[in-house]
């Protein structure tokens, strides 16, 4: 290059950044700029000056908080359809078993439901192309079955007790994401309801089934948030509005540059009286904190669980010109007593494996094993009692993780899949006559068993697996695993609300729920704030 080109090179460096200057102002972003262009410019071989940008994104963001992130246009995609509540597709649950796409349920009403697709059935071919027997991902499949509304898809399908296989065409269509799992009487007078993220539509779900519920006698409700990792605010907003009274802070939020801001109950739920408990644990984050936090805050409920994962970090998400996003922290969620959510990180802590450490230190099998200092105690809005601050939700009654049932034989059976392929096979063989034997489910949960016959089934599919038998750990998971073969089997005759039905029976927050509600715990703790 000539020494006129890379004078002018450099003037138009300098003219730039003057330019950029006037724009930004900062010495800092002056020096980035400069670095960018004399490397794209001036560098030795080619650059992929796209990759060099998301790569100081990155790495920028990571000077931060855990929370603070890039994603390019395709996560961008996938992020946001949980939350929006939809998707563009064909309309099953599926699980890929031996190679082979195997239908657990069509959607209720859904394209492929619509067209005669049942479940059971394993399809081969989507548009011509094998999708069974040639070791292809799910991301792949889930390309091929997805598509925009109205087009069309040709599906291959092979059916038990059909000799030949059956041809499809399935219209694609908005297919909904529910964010509630489960919600059903658990007992006369008492509500059940899992939800499983804070999506667009989870206050209309919510809603929708709290007065069904209702319909059916409900006058108290347990509020299951175990494992839901958060989601929108607005939907935590609307959720917590149906708990509190009118003018009730629900949760506010301060940032640096950000200043407070206060969100406030309506008055209007449909829910301010009866008796509530709501259901935490250690992977409970973000927006069920905010729910969580102003329940306990305000006296209205009781929290019952672990303490929360300690998420309280607000993020505005900043969109880019080619699809993708920034997601950066601008503020902390407070609850309405002045605590932050937000667990404490630093550089000299590992903020991801602070849930081992709580393992470590006991804090998830014994509560004695957690102490607060007297700076995090503060109290609660309408009856003074004394809650704790420091990252999290700290539950009313504590409930240790149940480490008696768990064994690594268990875990390798369910982390080589044999549990799954074990109820997919027997779903497949017995299907009809399941469906014939037990009309509803409440018949199947009386009757059905897991015998020893199953059992052995399922010790030999291990087995295969290379999971090594052990007698000790069988026996002492024996009521676990029977458990959740009972739950899948059951998710798979109907859905994820009989699922929930069979599995709460052995989930000690629930049980704990039940028994407090059954004594007077309840009253005891919250005394003076009865309807």
């Amino acid at each position: 290059m000539s020494k006129i080109k890379i004078y002018v090179l450099l003037a138009c460096l300098w003219t730039a950044s003057a330019v950029q200057a006037q724009n930004f102002g900062s010495a800092a972003m002056r020096k980035l700029q400069m670095a960018e262009f004399a490397i794209s410019n001036f560098y030795v071989d080619k650059v992929d000056e796209n990759k060099l940008v998301e790569e100081a994104i990155i790495k920028m963001l990571a000077q931060l908080d855990p929370h603070s992130t890039y994603s390019d246009a395709e996560e961008v995609k996938k992020m946001n359809e949980p939350l929006q509540g939809n998707f563009e597709g064909i309309g099953v649950q599926f699980q890929m078993i031996e190679d082979t796409l195997l239908v657990v349920q069509p959607v209720s009403n859904g394209p492929s439901e619509k067209v005669g697709i049942l479940a059971g059935d394993r399809i081969i071919a989507v548009n011509d192309s094998a999708i069974a027997g040639v070791k292809m991902s799910t991301e792949d499949i889930m390309k091929r079955l997805r598509g925009p509304k109205g087009s069309k898809v040709n599906l291959k399908i092979v059916r038990r007790g059909v000799q030949d296989p059956l041809v499809f065409t399935v219209k694609r269509d908005k297919i909904p994401i529910l964010s509630l799992d489960a919600s059903y009487m658990i007992q006369p007078k008492t509500g059940y309801i899992r939800i499983n993220r804070f999506g667009a539509t989870t206050a209309e779900e919510f809603k929708k089934a709290m007065k069904e519920l209702q319909k059916q006698g409900m006058k108290d409700m347990i509020l299951d948030l175990q494992g839901n990792g958060g989601g929108y605010l607005n939907a935590a907003i609307d959720l917590a509005n149906e708990f509190l009274g009118q003018k009730e802070v629900i949760v506010y939020t301060e940032g640096r540059t950000a200043k407070r801001s206060d969100f406030y109950a309506k008055g209007n739920g449909d829910f301010r009286n009866g008796r509530l408990i709501v259901l935490v644990d250690e992977y409970t984050a973000s927006a069920s904190e905010i729910v969580s936090g102003a329940v306990q805050d305000w006296d209205r409920g009781i929290i019952v669980g672990r303490r929360s994962f300690g998420k309280g970090l607000v993020q505005r998400p900043i969109d880019l010109p080619d699809g993708s996003m920034i997601r950066l922290t601008i503020a902390r969620y407070y609850t309405p007593a002045g605590r932050c959510i937000q667990k404490p990180y630093d550089s000299s802590t590992d903020y991801n494996k602070d849930l081992i450490e709580r393992f470590n230190h006991g804090e998830l099998m014994n509560a004695d094993s957690i102490h607060f200092p007297d700076s995090l105690k503060v109290q609660t809005k309408k009856l003074g009692r004394t809650v704790y601050g420091g990252g999290g939700i700290m539950p009313d009654y504590f409930v240790p993780i149940d480490t008696t049932l768990y064994t690594d034989y268990h875990r390798n059976l369910v982390a080589k899949g044999v549990v799954i392929k074990f109820t997919m096979k027997f779903i497949e063989r017995h299907r009809n006559e399941l469906a014939c034997k037990y009309k509803k489910f409440e018949s199947f949960n009386e009757k059905f068993i897991i015998d020893d016959g199953m059992m052995a089934t399922l010790r030999e599919m291990g087995d295969k697996e290379g999971v090594k038998f052990n007698e000790e750990q069988y026996r002492k998971s024996l009521p676990l695993i029977k458990t959740q073969l009972k739950a899948l089997i059951a998710r798979d005759l109907w859905d994820m609300n009989e699922y929930f039905r069979v599995m709460n029976t052995t989930n000690e927050s629930v049980q704990k729920a039940l028994e407090i509600l059954n004594s007077d715990e309840y009253q005891k703790k919250l005394k003076a704030h009865q309807p």
